[in-house]
């Protein structure tokens, strides 16, 4: 369960698998509106009267990204039919147009025709319901639409362009689609299907012996078909080769403000830095929505999708980008969030990426009680991230338009969302969204996003605001340290959970103690940030040969061992970059950085061969698990990177 290759342009974003295929096409926002549900748009070929899909296990895959963009660089190769294929795929930077180049090269000792096929398999806005599937003999292309969603499809090789086509029913009592009558070589040429439809188109081209020949594909993407027919018209008079080269100059010159200084780190921990960056580019919105992860594969598991906006995720990759030097990439995603919080002064659990709030497991009232269901951190992290961003950049302007709409009212809403008797914020849902209580690292975070207010409300001259702000942030941090550190066990409960009308320490073992640091209430030279973090390191590193950190003691998601005592639970990417971040946020000397060096080796040897990261992996033998790519792996990864820099150059100075 993966999506192996990535492309977007904050406006459409296309998934390809392990074999090349499309399987989500979002539009027109990154995230909403999945036009191909995680069906397989198949891509075959055709070479002397032998076929062939590219899911067969003959082939033989590698693929990477073209090298500092976002332009793919696949080979397959087939043994049996003698034939090597060079592809790249890529979403042009401004319009909604995704273009394939195939290089065919012939393996054989004699010259052939070889036919290429690509199957459209569309669920239009999310439904098999209703589309249309037509031949456009206008322009001789083949296009998809259903209201305002159009798709059409072209190309040609040196041969020409549209060899064949047809369209028809898929899924549907014993139709299971065109891509069928491809397996001969020859379409049927039917010219429209209406209702669960798909089509194909073939392309040929006579390759000689030992030689190659190009042909191109493209899908042009609009709101109707006078769109789709000038974006298709715009290919042909670019030209497909010309434009593909633009999209890497493009993204090549994006990656520029990246630092390029990252102290003794390899190159391939380098590449997978800028890779990051380009990775959670695709997943965010140009309106501002950075998406949580795209693979709809995770339906299969529990018929919902990670395609939300969660604000703490959001805020946390903000963050990343902004401190990576991308403010302008992020700044869209504070006016999301003030757009979207709630009149009381809340964010809620998650959001669709246009804006309106996205589905939700947390109830309104349990066992008779009113619950506001919220993750607090979410509110909070947003005023923590806005406020690092300003420190940077000092870009003055963003916070200053954010702040009635959005400062003041969430930091309203912290101040007086107060378990008073504890001086704590009062029960929400954890970040991990499955329990309910007062937790450390939403206390810690709560904190963090009134100390920021409180700096924003001084730089703009509200000074009584302010006083009450860090007053009450104080009051919170002496509450923490009363209540939540437990001098028995020398380190912080994951939180308080209420029974029998008493508060009680949930001592589970929990990975986003970090937080207690990250969010500023204790310098990491503390010694009970120390000892809590030695005993997450100590306590929730997987003893197996795969390593990496888990999330908390007996984590049930996806588990996959009841061993509990040496993989308390799956590796987590997010989770063990925390361990590493400290470890860096510690280091007085060169010598200190060797542990998050390696850990970083280790998130590097743990992507999938394209460089994509997942949620988490598997304990045992290191294979994906949950989605990939998760947004929020490659943004923790670009923040251990840019720490790391940060503070090997410091260090060197002193040395």
């Amino acid at each position: 369960m993966a999506r192996h290759l990535v492309i977007g342009n904050g406006k459409i974003l296309i998934n390809l698998d392990r074999n090349n295929y499309i399987r989500d096409i979002y539009y027109p926002f990154v995230g909403q509106l999945n036009h191909v549900g995680g069906q397989y748009c198949r891509f075959g070929i055709w070479a002397g009267g032998q076929f062939s899909w590219l899911e067969d296990p003959e082939w033989k895959f590698e693929l990477s990204y073209i090298e500092d963009s976002l332009v793919t660089n696949v080979i397959a190769r087939n043994e049996r039919l003698a034939v090597e294929l060079h592809m790249n795929d890529g979403i042009h930077q401004r319009e909604c147009i995704y273009i394939k180049r195939v290089v065919v090269r012939n393996l054989g000792s004699d010259p052939r025709e070889i036919r290429l096929f690509f199957h459209h398999d569309l669920m239009i806005d999310g439904s098999e319901v209703g589309d249309t599937a037509a031949y456009y003999p206008e322009n001789h292309t083949l296009y998809h639409y259903k209201r305002s969603s159009y798709f059409m499809f072209n190309g040609f090789s040196d041969e020409g362009g549209i060899m064949q086509y047809t369209t028809g029913i898929k899924r549907f009592q014993s139709a299971e689609g065109t891509w069928r009558d491809a397996e001969d070589g020859t379409l049927m040429g039917n010219s429209i299907a209406q209702g669960s439809v798909d089509s194909t188109i073939s392309f040929r081209t006579v390759v000689p012996a030992g030689g190659e020949k190009t042909v191109y594909y493209w899908m042009s993407i609009g709101k109707n078909l006078e769109e789709v027919k000038s974006l298709n018209q715009y290919v042909q008079e670019s030209h497909p080769e010309k434009l593909l080269s633009r999209i890497v100059i493009y993204w090549k010159h994006w990656l520029h403000r990246a630092e390029n200084n990252l102290g003794d780190l390899n190159e391939e921990a380098a590449n997978m830095f800028r890779l990051s960056l380009l990775l959670v580019r695709t997943q965010t919105d140009e309106r501002g929505a950075i998406v949580a992860a795209n693979d709809t594969d995770i339906l299969q598991y529990n018929r919902d999708h990670y395609s939300y906006m969660w604000p703490r995720d959001g805020a946390l990759i903000a963050d990343a980008m902004s401190a990576a030097g991308f403010q302008s990439v992020i700044a869209p995603f504070f006016q999301f969030c003030a757009q979207t919080l709630s009149p009381d002064g809340y964010l809620f659990h998650k959001y669709n990426p246009d804006g309106t709030v996205g589905s939700s497991w947390h109830p309104y009232i349990v066992q008779g009680s009113r619950r506001l269901p919220i993750q607090e951190d979410e509110t909070a992290l947003v005023l923590f991230a806005l406020w690092r961003d300003y420190t940077r950049h000092q870009v003055i302007e963003l916070p200053q338009s954010l702040y009635n709409n959005l400062i003041r009212k969430g930091a309203a809403f912290l101040s007086q969302y107060m378990e008073h008797s504890l001086s704590l914020p009062k029960p929400s849902y954890d970040l991990w969204e499955e329990r309910y209580g007062i937790w450390t690292y939403t206390v810690a975070s709560v904190y963090g996003g009134l100390m920021a207010a409180a700096f924003f409300t001084e730089l703009f001259g509200d000074y009584e605001r302010s006083d009450h702000l860090r007053n009450t942030a104080q009051s919170i941090k002496h509450g923490m340290l009363t209540h939540l550190w437990d001098e028995e066990s020398g380190r912080f409960a994951r939180g308080l959970i209420q029974k029998d009308n008493r508060w009680v320490k949930d001592m589970t073992l929990e990975s986003s103690l970090f937080g207690v640091w990250e969010f500023g209430v204790l310098p990491v030279e503390d010694v009970r940030v120390i000892k809590t973090m030695n005993a997450i390191r100590d306590g929730l590193t997987i003893r197996t040969s795969v390593g990496g950190v888990a999330r908390y003691t007996n984590d049930y998601y996806f588990q996959q061992s009841g061993d509990i005592e040496n993989v308390p639970g799956n590796p987590w990417i997010i989770c063990t970059l925390w361990i590493a971040n400290f470890e860096i946020e510690s280091a007085k000397q060169l010598s200190d950085l060797v542990r998050p060096r390696e850990t970083i080796n280790w998130v590097v040897e743990h992507a999938l061969s394209s460089g994509v990261l997942p949620e988490q992996l598997h304990p045992l033998d290191g294979s994906p698990l949950s989605v990939a790519p998760l947004t929020w792996s490659h943004a923790t990864y670009v923040q251990t990177v840019t720490r790391y820099a940060e503070k090997y150059a410091e260090l060197s100075a002193k040395a």
